[in-house]
C-alpha cells in the first residue's frame, strides 16, 4: 500500500475536507405591482381545466382561464380571462369572457370584451360580439357578428361599426 511521505503516519489520519453545500432552494414570490390589477397576474399563471370525460350543467362562474375538453351546458361568465374550448370540448353556453378560442364546438353566443378566435377544427353556432374575431380556413361559423370598440355598450350609446349575418363553411371566405 502506497503512503505519501510528507503525511504522519498511524491512526490520526486528517478528515476529509468539507464540500460547500448549495442553500436550500425557497422560493421567493414578489409582490405585485400596486398598478397592475390583481386578475392580470392571476390570468397569466392559472388556468383550471374540464377534462374529456367530466360534463358540467349550469352556470361556469370564477376568475381565472379556462380549458374545456369535456362538456358543460348553462353559461360560462368569466370576463377579464380566457376560455378555450379544446378539440374534445363540446359546449352548449353563452360564453363571456375577456378572450375566447373555440377548437371544438360551441352552440351559444360569445361576448368578449377582446377577441374571438375559431380554429380550423372549430365550430360555432351563434353571435359574437368583440372587438376582434378570427375565422380560420376549414372553421365553420354561422350567425351574427356584431365588432364593438372599447367602452361600446349594446344599447345603442355609440354607433355600431359593423353588424352583418355571416355563414362561414370551411373552404370559402366569410360572406356578409
Amino acid at each position: 500500500m502506497w503512503k505519501p511521505t510528507n503525511q504522519p503516519s498511524g491512526p490520526a489520519a486528517t478528515p476529509e475536507p468539507q464540500r460547500p453545500t448549495a442553500p436550500p432552494f425557497t422560493p421567493t414570490t414578489e409582490p405585485a405591482p400596486a398598478s397592475a390589477p390583481r386578475n392580470a397576474i392571476v390570468n397569466s399563471q392559472d388556468q383550471a381545466t374540464i377534462g374529456k370525460s367530466l360534463v358540467i350543467k349550469g352556470e361556469v362562474t370564477g376568475s381565472e382561464s379556462l380549458y374545456i375538453d369535456g362538456r358543460v351546458e348553462g353559461s360560462i361568465n368569466l370576463p377579464g380571462n380566457r376560455v378555450t374550448v379544446g378539440r374534445n370540448g363540446v359546449v352548449n353556453a353563452n360564453i363571456i369572457a375577456r378572450e375566447i378560442v373555440v377548437t371544438g364546438k360551441v352552440r351559444g353566443n360569445l361576448s368578449a370584451s377582446d377577441r374571438v378566435d375559431i380554429r380550423n377544427e372549430g365550430s360555432l353556432t351563434g353571435d359574437v360580439v368583440a372587438q376582434r374575431i378570427s375565422i380560420e380556413d376549414g372553421a365553420f361559423f354561422k350567425g351574427g357578428i356584431d365588432i364593438r370598440k372599447p367602452g361600446q355598450k349594446a344599447n345603442g350609446e355609440a354607433e355600431k361599426v359593423e353588424k352583418a349575418p355571416v355563414e362561414h363553411t370551411p373552404g370559402a371566405g366569410a360572406r356578409a
